[in-house]
């Protein structure tokens, strides 16, 4: 077997309406409508997909209401964050922050990964998202090592 690429992922969600809001309005994501809700799946549920149109669909977002498990803190086993890319310049990064600052969603961190530039935020269910850039320039293939350059600062 060999995995091709990374296909969707699916989040269980306190509130639907929230987190679409989240994804569709902040984070630019296009929802999909392809049912009305009920009609294909048995639960409350959205599709999403990037606005690349890569593939049919790469967001599921599921409803389990308010009273679910929240993600535990500290070490754990799970998911740590998922990557988005946003784009290929800081510029687009500097863009993102005004977003995030305009929707008051808090940046938990920003970092310099040498071939990344990097920052961190939480979904309204406290998933952690990296949003990031890749750096121009940096040949990452020519040189893997650079993937597992030490992290620093991130500097715009």
């Amino acid at each position: 077997m060999e995995i091709k690429e990374l296909g969707h992922l699916v989040l269980y969600v306190r509130n639907l309406e929230v987190s679409a809001h989240f994804y569709r309005d902040v984070l630019g994501w296009r929802e999909l409508d392809v049912a009305e809700p009920g009609e294909v799946l048995p639960f409350p549920a959205r599709l999403f997909s990037a606005p690349s149109n890569r593939t049919h669909h790469e967001l599921l977002l599921i409803e389990v209401g308010a009273n679910a498990t929240p993600i535990p803190g500290g070490r754990r086993v799970g998911m740590y964050h998922f990557g988005l890319k946003i784009g290929d310049s800081d510029d687009e990064l500097r863009a993102a922050i005004q977003t995030l600052a305009d929707n008051n969603v808090p940046i938990m961190g920003a970092s310099d990964h040498t071939v990344t530039h990097s920052l961190y935020i939480q979904d309204p269910d406290g998933n952690e998202i990296e949003l990031y850039v890749d750096v121009p320039g940096v040949d990452w293939k020519s040189n893997p090592a650079l993937i597992a350059a030490p992290i620093k600062p991130l500097r715009l």
